[in-house]
């Protein structure tokens, strides 16, 4: 697979972040324990609209690891999703979810994965190395097309940040203080940030926080 794309009506395309954090700005508790953070129905439905705003998602490998591992059965039966077996009216929601992430390009930003790694997403995935990651991210913003979107995967959209090529911060702040664990923004200066909005949902202490990079 190669990094080409068709031809959209939008010719800007814009790298978003999509990430929950906690107060004290982790993205994981100690060990890397994602589930430290309150992903409840207001972070599965905002990942949704991000999805349904974008044709790529640019990935780390360990994140792209665990969407595969999860994300192909949910497509074809969404009650195996815990979150549908607590709320089974959600099943739509994870069931658009799955097919999504099925059928969206995957941009694997990777030294060490390989086409073996890929099935059953071999067909959408493409490997690219670290060494290469700010160059065909690049190419990629200045092709025709919709979003890239970085889910997770905290060292490459930290990485995309501090290099300039990030666009949009969408940020679900959780009502979470972890102490410690891995931090959204890694070493070095965080470019100034413009606020775009700010929005809740009912039934959830979560905020999400949703910024413009300015760069230059």
């Amino acid at each position: 697979m190669t990094l080409t794309h068709s031809q959209q009506e939008d010719p800007v395309r814009k790298v978003v972040v999509s990430s929950i954090v906690s107060l004290d700005g982790h993205v994981a508790g100690p060990g890397g324990n994602v589930m430290a953070l309150p992903m409840d129905a207001f972070f599965d439905e905002h990942n949704l609209e991000r999805q349904r705003h974008a044709d790529t998602l640019l990935l780390g490998r360990t994140t792209y690891l665990g969407l595969k591992a999860y994300w192909p059965a949910i497509a074809e039966d969404p009650t195996r999703s815990p979150a549908v077996q607590l709320d089974p009216t959600t099943a739509e929601l994870h069931r658009e979810t799955a097919q999504r992430n099925n059928s969206l390009r995957k941009v694997v930003v990777s030294d060490t994965l390989t086409q073996a790694d890929t099935d059953p997403w071999t067909g959408t995935t493409t490997i690219v190395r670290r060494a290469d990651a700010h160059d065909a991210v690049r190419r990629l913003k200045e092709e025709p097309g919709d979003d890239l979107l970085v889910f997770g995967s905290s060292t490459l959209w930290a990485d995309l940040l501090h290099a300039g090529l990030v666009d949009e911060l969408h940020l679900l702040v959780g009502p979470v203080v972890l102490g410690s664990g891995l931090p959204a923004y890694g070493p070095g200066p965080v470019p100034p940030l413009h606020l775009l909005d700010v929005r809740r949902r009912a039934g959830s202490d979560n905020v999400l926080l949703s910024y413009a990079v300015r760069t230059g």
